[in-house]
């Protein structure tokens, strides 16, 4: 604070920002926090801040601008036609924090734990600090998400309106998305729309990280036909899987009953979170002494001319070795030991493996039945603290 700053009564931003800007000492930072809602409430500030920027540029003040609202930062800032737009030396997206946080977060322990508190409710502190403290998990869940007077049962919903125009439309897609529907063309007729209206909402969705874009393994990044759709967030894929199927029962109070409906699915959801979280953590993971590229899933025809289908597929860095995993909640050593080897099978039948000097094989469990398990078998303890 400047002296006698507060002193003064300023009648409008100009006169505020304009004092600060020509008595604050070189290298003050002034933040202005939600910052759209600070631009919506008064429509002139952005033009303010512009002209003093433009007319200070020898002087070395940091202005620091922040806000939740996803389409609201974007639209002051990067949209073209804004007063604010290339003012911006750097610009800093504030991602979820990884698994490997939230032990801390939750005082947990376990790696299972962890992992299925983090299928739940991802990597958003704030959900943490409201799980925090409650007897169990499922009783959290069903106090902040199923209840319909949680804190977080909207919680999506809220989301949406911040990152989206159209928020009825975004969700329509996302409910489709969670209950199963990965593919444009099947979403587009279960909305009994052309596929073609749906492409900028769904690219509007990857930009704010709400949904990712899958392609097989060495597939062209511009290919449409193999491409699959996933909600990106574990709390909101758990949301719209099971949440918003069950509004209504919720809402008539059948809170238990579907908690119970929603565990006895649970571990497919747990299932699919830990599989994307192997694929993230690889390039991150010493296996075998090499650097491997991020991973992707591949799906497809084999040299068998049979499908196939491999949880985790990645390129060693240097381009001349093949990685090949699969990936499972738990299994004992008898399951490993067969696993490996029909893993092995697998990666003999993939059509690309010929063209590598060599291909690793690995089993991912995340909790195995058994200590003495097979040899190359990676579990949640051995990935949980490189997902960062």
């Amino acid at each position: 604070m400047l002296p006698g700053m507060e002193a003064v009564r300023y009648p409008d931003w100009a006169s505020l920002l304009e004092r600060w800007w020509r008595d604050a000492p070189e290298g003050t930072v002034l933040a202005l926090d939600e910052f759209p809602y600070l631009a919506k409430a008064s429509p002139e500030l952005p033009s303010v801040l512009q002209r003093l920027i433009d007319q200070n540029r020898s002087r070395r003040l940091h202005l620091v601008l922040c806000g939740s609202s996803q389409r609201m930062m974007q639209g002051l800032v990067l949209d073209a036609s804004a007063p604010l737009y290339g003012r911006a030396r750097e610009v800093i997206e504030v991602k979820p924090l990884g698994a490997s946080w939230l032990g801390v977060g939750l005082s947990l322990s376990r790696p299972s734990r962890i992992l299925e508190a983090f299928a739940i409710w991802g990597g958003v502190p704030r959900y943490w600090d409201l799980a925090g403290g409650r007897r169990s998990t499922w009783e959290s869940v069903e106090e902040l998400v199923l209840d319909p007077m949680g804190v977080l049962h909207n919680e999506p919903r809220r989301l949406l309106m911040d990152a989206m125009r159209d928020t009825a439309q975004a969700s329509s897609i996302l409910s489709l998305v969670g209950a199963g529907c990965s593919r444009m063309s099947e979403i587009a007729a279960r909305l009994a729309k052309p596929a073609t209206s749906l492409t900028r909402p769904m690219q509007r969705l990857m930009e704010v990280s709400l949904v990712r874009r899958e392609i097989p393994f060495a597939a062209p990044e511009r290919s449409n036909k193999r491409t699959l759709y996933r909600i990106d967030d574990p709390f909101l894929s758990f949301w719209f899987r099971y949440v918003e199927p069950n509004r209504s029962r919720l809402e008539v109070g059948a809170i238990g009953q579907v908690r119970r409906a929603i565990q006895k699915d649970f571990s497919l959801h747990l299932g699919a979170v830990w599989e994307n979280m192997v694929r993230c953590a690889l390039p991150r993971l010493d296996l075998g002494g090499v650097e491997w590229m991020p991973a992707r899933r591949w799906w497809g025809t084999g040299t068998n001319r049979k499908p196939i289908e491999v949880d985790v597929v990645a390129e060693s860095v240097d381009g001349s070795k093949l990685f090949v995993g699969e990936v499972k909640l738990r299994c004992g050593s008898r399951e490993a030991e067969r696993a490996e080897g029909e893993l092995l099978e697998k990666s003999r039948q993939l059509p690309f493996a010929d063209s590598y000097e060599r291909v690793d094989t690995c089993l991912f469990v995340a909790q195995a039945a058994s200590a003495k398990m097979a040899s190359k078998v990676v579990s949640a303890a051995d990935v949980l603290p490189v997902c960062d």
